[in-house]
């Protein structure tokens, strides 16, 4: 796990002997003591299941509706729109096509750098008949709305654009977005994975009918997921059983994971601000040095606040990305190329090829995002070992 200054929060305990520089909270975000601390009574026994009609099932029923209360609060919706699923991956899948069964949508308007579990929802729906449009960004990866509005037919059921890239950083225009789509009567999507916490999304100032949240990116428990839906938008359940989360989810509630979760969102909300000027400062660190150390770096996303602010992403010409992090790796450095869900493809970043990066660019693809524990120390360790990476790779090179 990442070194750390001590904090109000602690820090989680140390995976190893050594401490580790850690720039993948995008990857995977250490789950946050508090969290743990809240945890363990669930995990320890002497709670029951929240369908139970005894005294420990109508506790547990109170733990997760006060779980459902806090993530309304850090999206700005109503508790009863909160549905737990497993991960984002199943909430995306859910709100995707969930909507398309329920309503027997026949087109639908996605943007071209959405999560994978997005496009291959959005593939999946191909086979079976339904049209798909997908949207394109410009050289920092930001979708036009304009575009979207010239997207949308008569036959429309759902736009699905997320709230902020997670390989490149760019945040979307969403309120905009919310506006075109709320104009034509079109549901409107969002997976706010990478965003939520970090930058302010309010469910009713952009328009959202449908937003998809995940635990661990809250610092929360992996195993645990959330798909936020407006009053009187109806879905059909991918994941049939019981009647659990209003039918939606079948399947006993993970409730250990699910009041982790809830407490997460609540410490996001209430911490938002200042981290997020913390990890800001940190982030145009790490950017301007690399960008002045490394001939032939390149940012890739959006400048300045048009960009998550723990998310540092740029594209090296004359390495691969590959070897550098291997590099990086032994001298105790984590970091990653993008999208953690895409990593094993071996293809090139369908995210990079959307705001034009030729193929030697996309493999020299590296991504730092910073997160609660990251310190200056850390982010002044990669500038001085990054540049010498890649000058001794460059003379490797055939």
């Amino acid at each position: 796990m990442a070194r750390s200054s001590a904090s109000s929060s602690g820090r989680p305990a140390s995976a190893g002997p050594v401490a580790r520089v850690y720039l993948d909270y995008a990857g995977f975000a250490p789950v946050d003591p508090r969290v743990v601390a809240v945890m363990r009574p669930f995990l320890e026994g002497g709670v029951g299941n929240p369908s139970a009609p005894h005294s420990l099932g109508l506790e547990a029923r109170a733990s997760l509706e006060g779980a459902r209360a806090k993530l309304a609060r850090l999206v700005g919706g109503t508790p009863a729109g909160v549905i737990f699923t497993a991960s984002a991956t199943e909430a995306n899948n859910l709100a995707i096509r969930g909507l398309v069964r329920r309503l027997g949508g026949r087109h639908l308007v996605v943007s071209a750098i959405e999560h994978v579990s997005v496009l291959n929802a959005c593939r999946y729906l191909e086979q079976q008949g339904v049209s798909v449009t997908y949207v394109g960004v410009d050289a920092l990866g930001r979708v036009d709305p304009d575009d979207v509005r010239r997207a949308l037919r008569p036959d429309t059921v759902l736009v699905s654009v997320m709230a902020a890239n997670g390989e490149i950083g760019t945040v979307q225009p969403i309120r905009e977005i919310g506006r075109v789509a709320r104009e034509r009567g079109v549901a409107f999507h969002v997976d706010a994975v990478n965003a939520a916490g970090r930058v302010p999304l309010h469910v009713e100032e952009c328009a959202i009918d449908l937003l998809t949240l995940s635990s661990n990116d809250l610092y929360g428990p992996p195993g645990a997921g959330a798909l936020w839906v407006r009053p009187g938008i109806k879905l059909a359940p991918i994941i049939l059983g019981g009647g659990q989360e209003r039918g939606y989810r079948a399947g006993t509630e993970n409730l250990p994971a699910i009041a982790g979760m809830g407490v997460a969102a609540e410490l996001a909300r209430v911490e938002r601000a200042q981290e997020a000027a913390r990890l800001r400062a940190l982030r145009d660190r790490l950017l301007e040095g690399l960008l002045a150390r490394v001939p032939g770096a390149r940012l890739t996303g959006a400048p300045g606040d048009g960009r998550l602010p723990h998310h540092a992403s740029l594209v090296i010409r004359g390495v691969k990305a590959d070897a550098v992090l291997l590099e990086l790796d032994l001298r105790g450095i984590a970091a990653s190329s993008g999208s953690a869900c895409t990593a094993l493809t071996g293809e090139p970043s369908h995210v990079l090829r959307a705001i034009g990066c030729d193929r030697d660019e996309a493999e020299g693809s590296l991504c730092f995002t910073l997160g609660r524990w990251t310190t200056a120390a850390e982010i002044d360790v990669v500038l001085d070992v990054l540049p010498g990476i890649v000058e001794r790779l460059r003379r490797l090179a055939p």
